[in-house]
């Protein structure tokens, strides 16, 4: 079976299919002087835009992986992830502090959603 991926360069692809999956790369704010709540829904815009680029959309989430770098706010992670999220089934979720690549980012998210049936 092929894979058909999107966004790529030299060291990654933000977007891989296959099988009737689509995988994204984990995603940061673009704009890192935001709060936490700011980072999420900058990630989760992002998040949309790149599974609509894919053929899906949030009400087809399997799972999603959270990195947070302090547990202190991830109640204003929650906060943008619980409006983002609305009347969708919400996909299983992991969710971890850890440090990420950049010292300014706050939250990193990583999805996996089905393709709609034809």
């Amino acid at each position: 079976m092929s894979v058909t991926y999107q966004e790529s360069n030299a060291r990654m692809s933000q977007v891989a299919i296959h099988n009737g999956t689509v995988y994204l790369a984990g995603q940061v704010p673009g704009d890192a002087t935001a709060d936490m709540k700011g980072q999420t829904e900058q990630v989760l815009t992002r998040i949309d835009q790149l599974l609509e680029q894919a053929g899906s959309s949030k009400a087809h989430l399997i799972s999603a992986q959270v990195w947070v770098t302090d547990m202190a706010e991830f109640d204003q992670m929650n906060v943008a992830w619980e409006a983002w999220i609305g009347a969708n089934k919400p996909p299983v979720r992991a969710a971890l502090e850890a440090k990420l690549a950049k010292p300014e980012w706050k939250v990193e998210i990583m999805v996996i959603a089905a393709l709609p049936d034809a």
